[in-house]
């Protein structure tokens, strides 16, 4: 169309998955590249983000690139706004920030078989078109409202934590929390402090762990700055450690039972120790074993339900009503507030999270749904030339989303260096290839605790709609790595 300007590549997401990408497509030599976002700014859920207590919750030497380490975090769990800093230093020291345009939604994209090309349509009638489409769209961007009967009703204030309102005080205010997940346990022990009623309504109890929330004096940091090596050495034992456990509590469950009870076990301690009263322990107590659904860090969160501000009710919410809530047992509670901690809708608006059409039609949600959610070495699908998912089925490896990102980084290199190696256009991943990629992760996942845990009461989201659990690649981080280099080139129809 007239017009319609071509790109050599299209990233739709700028958080950390679509800056890697773009890092990795400017170092292949494509400069020609538009990276696209509906947000106002980079950085994905670091950016949209903002309740109180975030933090990350795993040590920041791992979560980070390996290619950017950065020397300058404030303790091994930083706060939310580093995470952010650092996305934006890595955005301007990598010069990708001049690729991105933001408020800028994608409404949809289809490949066009005639002209070998990708077409993308975003909001507002502009199109857009390119060799290439990468979707970094994330896991978790689309918030997941809670379906309570009355909750329109509500005549009070409606804070989702994607969503947070700095403006809003909370000082002297009643308010209600519905989430117990990890975003819940953050936010709730600072909601404590500030609210003069802080009710939590908890569906699904979680496990916590204790938080070693190790602080990094000017000293260390400048260490880490002038030897790089000796940050090295530490994210070299952050690695380890998360992907052994990893490895142990997850995918070899079957043979690691133990390890798992003595995780819980220190849990259980930990609670108990927390939290004195025997009725309100048991309530916390999770009735699923630990893997089944994401664990969580804290210091503070079984102390906070001692607080006498601070209630905890379990029976579940009856309804909701202009002035307050109705809980299943009866009892109701006035507030001024109610805070969403329900997290994300992983699967049903978000894999894919805008539409995608393929060769012949083939629409990738639709698809995912009826052949099963796949996605060869968990990047790219039969059927869409030209075309990679970062954020798909059985993608996510380790605890970190950068291990993620950075073995899909190493899957381009190779795949894009092949097809420049022989002057090729397109790519597409066999179908062949494409199940048999299926069949291996699916027979590992025979030993893990998704299968032969019980993980029936545990609401994870790990877990699809319809019980697959097809977010995780149910191996180490190692072998994730290992794969990029080996996968024969033949699993791809180059021409």
């Amino acid at each position: 169309t007239m017009g319609e300007q071509h790109y050599d590549v299209i990233i739709i997401g700028a958080g950390f998955g679509g800056m890697g990408a773009a890092i990795e497509m400017k170092s292949l030599g494509y400069q020609n590249i538009l990276i696209v976002d509906r947000e106002d700014d980079l950085g994905g859920t670091w950016h949209v983000n903002r309740y109180p207590g975030i933090a990350v919750d795993q040590p920041a030497t791992t979560y980070s690139y390996w290619f950017e380490p950065n020397p300058y975090w404030s303790r091994l769990f930083p706060t939310g706004a580093e995470m952010k800093g650092y996305a934006e230093h890595v955005a301007d020291k990598y010069d990708v920030r001049r690729h991105m345009r933001f408020s800028t939604t994608v409404e949809g994209a289809h490949w066009d078989e005639d002209a070998h090309v990708w077409r993308v349509a975003l909001a507002g009638g502009d199109a857009v078109s390119s060799q290439f489409l990468i979707a970094a769209t994330g896991f978790l961007c689309q918030p997941k409202m809670p379906d309570i009967p009355g909750i329109e009703s509500f005549a009070g204030r409606v804070i989702h934590t994607a969503t947070w309102d700095p403006s809003y005080s909370f000082d002297g205010r009643r308010a209600a929390v519905i989430g117990t997940g990890s975003t819940g346990i953050q936010v709730i022990p600072e909601l404590a402090k500030q609210a003069s009623e802080l009710t939590v309504y908890q569906r699904t109890p979680i496990w916590v762990m204790g938080k070693a929330d190790i602080v990094f004096p000017k000293f260390i940091q400048q260490l880490f700055a002038k030897v790089p090596l000796t940050q090295r050495i530490l994210r070299f034992g952050t690695d380890t450690f998360l992907d052994i456990a990893n490895i142990i509590t997850m995918w070899n469950y079957k043979h690691f039972k133990v390890a798992n009870k003595a995780i819980t076990l220190g849990s259980r301690v930990q609670r108990r120790l927390a939290v004195r009263s025997k009725d309100l322990s048991q309530k916390l107590d999770p009735p699923y074993e630990f893997g089944c659904k994401r664990p969580s860090i804290s210091n503070d969160y079984y102390r906070t339900f001692t607080r006498p501000n601070v209630h905890l009710e379990t029976s579940g919410i009856e309804r909701i009503e202009p002035d307050g809530i109705v809980a299943s047992d009866g009892t109701k509670r006035t507030i001024d507030a109610l805070v969403l901690a329900t997290g994300y809708d992983v699967w049903e608006s978000n894999l894919p999270a805008v539409e995608v059409i393929g060769r012949d039609g083939r629409n990738l949600g639709k698809w995912w749904r009826e052949a099963g959610f796949q996605a060869y070495e968990g990047i790219s699908v039969p059927q869409f030339p030209n075309f990679l998912t970062m954020a798909s089925p059985y993608a996510w490896v380790g605890l970190s989303w950068f291990n993620t990102v950075e073995y899909q980084m190493r899957h381009m290199r190779r795949l894009f260096g092949a097809l420049q190696s022989r002057g090729a256009t397109t790519f597409e991943v066999t179908d062949d290839a494409s199940k048999r990629f299926l069949q291996d992760v699916q027979q590992r996942l025979e030993s893990s605790v998704f299968v032969l845990g019980d993980c029936a009461s545990s609401r994870s989201y790990w877990f699809s709609p319809s019980g697959e659990p097809a977010l995780f690649r149910p191996t180490s981080v190692r072998n994730a790595v290992r794969a990029q280099d080996r996968f024969p080139l033949s699993d791809y129809a180059i021409s």
